[in-house]
């Protein structure tokens, strides 16, 4: 003789039985476009949309004929992929608009454009590396080319060689660009093709603000000193390059940077992308 092991006395005695309990059915979003069947009703039909009425939500379906009804959401009122589901309204996530690192909206899955002709140049690695730190994707949406020009001693030569001409513009960003100083009687000549700006410190370094840095401020360093250098020395960093790790990874976006460099660039990416501007605009 044989006996079974199930208890009939286990489980919730108060509970009622098995078949007594209402059937719990997936609960899916009913998405714009997903097929679905009526169950009791054989109608197949399209999502086209959830309405709200005075009597709950009611979900329209288009079948492949381009009639639509409308039906009640009920709890397993359809069928989805042969299974039995409850629907809801589908709600769509919500998009953030994402910025670049200059602030600007940022372009999803970008490719870097085939090289405009126009240029944008600086005076040394340093600049261009944190340039391409903060306005590096504007640059590449736009397809604009940053060289360095190892000094604004070279600027004269460098313009030569490029011919500067309509559709075919050069802008320049300068370091210590103030009033009565020899950068700026460097290029007071440049031509209407070319837009020279800066910002008023002697090294780009400085136009990085020193909280961001972690520093109270930047020392001031003698003229005839080499400036670099002679920052390191007062701060206490061991070399030009250990200084220059420093300044470049404190660097995230423009609110790193100071306003002045800020605009100058801003004023020359627009200048070698907007044709319609003129230089005297951006002044």
């Amino acid at each position: 003789m044989s006996f079974s092991s199930r208890d009939p006395y286990a489980g919730d005695i108060l509970g009622g039985h098995a078949r007594n309990k209402p059937v719990e059915y997936p609960v899916i979003p009913a998405k714009p476009g997903m097929v679905v069947e009526v169950f009791g009703d054989d109608f197949v039909g399209a999502v086209m949309g959830v309405d709200k009425t005075v009597y709950g939500d009611v979900i329209r379906l288009e079948d492949r004929y381009g009639a639509q009804r409308v039906f009640n959401l009920i709890k397993g009122g359809f069928l989805y992929e042969g299974n039995r589901v409850s629907l809801k309204r589908f709600v769509a996530p919500r998009q953030t608009e994402t910025k670049s690192n200059s602030g600007s909206r940022r372009v999803a899955n970008v490719e870097a454009k085939v090289a405009a002709p126009s240029r944008i140049w600086v005076e040394g690695i340093h600049d261009a590396a944190i340039i391409e730190r903060v306005w590096g994707h504007d640059l590449r949406v736009e397809g604009v080319v940053v060289e360095y020009l190892e000094g604004l001693d070279n600027l004269e030569e460098r313009l030569a060689e490029f011919r500067p001409e309509k559709g075919r513009r050069v802008g320049v960003l300068a370091d210590h660009l103030v009033q009565g100083s020899k950068e700026t009687r460097m290029t007071e000549t440049v031509g209407e093709h070319v837009l020279v700006t800066g910002h008023p410190f002697i090294d780009i370094w400085a136009a990085v603000k020193p909280q961001a840095v972690g520093i109270k401020a930047w020392p001031d360093v003698p003229y005839g000193e080499d400036w670099k250098t002679g920052v390191c020395e007062r701060l206490g960093w061991s070399d030009p390059k250990e200084g220059w790790h420093r300044v470049y990874n404190s660097v995230n976006n423009f609110r790193d940077l100071d306003s002045t460099l800020i605009g100058a660039v801003e004023r020359l990416v627009d200048f070698v992308t907007t044709p319609e501007l003129s230089k005297h605009d951006l002044l």
